[in-house]
């Protein structure tokens, strides 16, 4: 078991947790990331053998790389919260324990799945899950693929499909072509945004859209897709669903952080309910990476208790609240995207558990109770936020271990313990 103790802990060294850290160290703060991915960057900068990194991106990172006040632990997943500073870790060889001073909350967000029928066979995944198979070396040439869901990921899933070698056949969103029309007329407040419109904006876009099911022997061989009332049937090797990202909140209600709109809230500087907790990024609610880098430089300069330095990034964020505001308006998802759900479609693929089998449930944990919902290796991360979208289900409080335990590293939490 190892010890550590440092200023400021960042969970998640993505954007806001690489912007963080870096105010807090240049405030001669020494700061400990803690990330439970291979390589610093998050989804949204994540790191492979056929990724060109922005040039943003790489700066930042090789910034936490030099900086002597900065400790990068990687591949390290959030286990349990021993006590009120301090957090327990695990990674494939060892496990530890990080005393902190500050603790700023930068842990992202993941994608929303809708389940439908079919959505389990082989070759169906999700949207950001197929670019990060890419990412790390999957190669399409000669597949059709289709991607579907809703906002902006479906766009950048396509470029990466097309790179990839793969034919993107279409691309299906549920939201309305009027809705993308006024997004897109506003997008000269951010010209960066426009311009990335432009190259990403595929052929065999679809509009007011969705795939009701997929269809395949072994595997993914067409799927249905419904538009104003009608259906018709697209050939394809691989689906590839996203229907936005929600906030990973996990380890903020562990610490009794509150929320607002299922996500952390923060106040101006960027603090959490908690008495010297900050968040920042996509776990306060989707915004992409600018907003992200903003808030995160912000919660790294008032952890540090230098919110004077703060006012650059305060004013950036302002803008980028802006964009953030518009793309939430334009993707929202409406109630009549659940109506292609029936009893039998699968809702929790590691227990095999049908929506039919908790569609009585009044909330999750009566729906993992009676019916091991949620009790498989990816402890609900998936299938949780599904139900809670399809049923209205309360937002449920995690339990500690946050994720699977070695026996050692659970015996260790019980030793900790106060």
């Amino acid at each position: 078991m190892h010890t550590h103790h440092c200023d400021v802990l960042i969970l998640g060294a993505g954007p806001a947790g690489l912007a963080a850290a870096l105010a807090a160290a240049r405030c001669g703060r020494q700061v400990i990331i803690l990330d439970d991915n291979p390589r610093p960057g998050g989804q949204i900068w994540r790191d492979g053998p056929r990724v060109q990194l922005p040039a943003l991106a790489r700066r930042y990172q090789s910034a936490v790389a030099n900086a002597p006040n900065i400790r990068l632990l990687s591949g390290a997943r959030l286990i349990a919260r021993p006590s009120a500073q301090s957090v327990l870790y695990e990674t494939a060889e060892k496990s530890g324990i990080v005393h902190w001073q500050r603790l700023i909350l930068c842990c992202g967000a993941r994608e929303l799945f809708l389940p439908f029928p079919g959505w389990t066979l082989p070759g169906v995944t999700g949207a950001g899950g197929l670019q990060a198979q890419i990412k790390h070396g999957l190669t399409l040439r000669g597949e059709r693929v289709v991607i579907a869901g809703s906002g902006p990921l479906l766009l950048a899933a396509a470029s990466t499909v097309g790179k990839a070698g793969g034919k993107v056949v279409a691309v299906i969103e549920q939201a309305p072509r009027a809705a993308l029309l006024r997004f897109a007329a506003g997008l000269w407040r951010w010209p960066d945004k426009l311009r990335q419109l432009c190259t990403l904006m595929p052929g065999h876009l679809h509009t007011a859209s969705q795939v009701i099911e997929a269809r395949g022997e072994d595997r993914l061989q067409t799927v249905l897709v419904r538009h104003a009332g009608e259906t018709r049937e697209i050939p394809c090797d691989r689906l590839a669903t996203g229907y936005g990202l929600i906030p990973n909140l996990e380890p903020g209600l562990i610490f009794g952080c509150a929320t607002l709109h299922d996500a952390l809230r923060v106040d101006e500087q960027q603090r959490t309910s908690v008495e010297n907790i900050f968040a920042a990024g996509e776990c306060t609610g989707f915004g992409g990476s600018e907003l992200a880098l903003a808030e995160g430089e912000i919660a790294g300069y008032v952890a540090a208790e230098r919110p004077e330095a703060a006012r650059q990034a305060i004013a950036r964020r302002q803008r980028w609240r802006r964009f953030a505001r518009a793309l939430n308006r334009t993707f929202i998802l409406p109630d009549a995207l659940k109506q292609v759900v029936t009893p039998q479609t699968l809702l929790c693929r590691c227990e095999d558990i049908r929506c039919g089998d908790v569609q009585d449930a009044t909330c999750w944990q009566e729906a993992k109770l009676s019916q091991r919902c949620g009790m498989g290796a990816c402890q609900g991360r998936s299938c949780a936020a599904s139900a809670r979208w399809l049923y209205g289900w309360p937002l449920p409080q995690p339990r500690e271990p946050l994720s699977p335990a070695r026996t050692e590293t659970l015996i260790a939490l019980a030793k900790s313990a106060p």
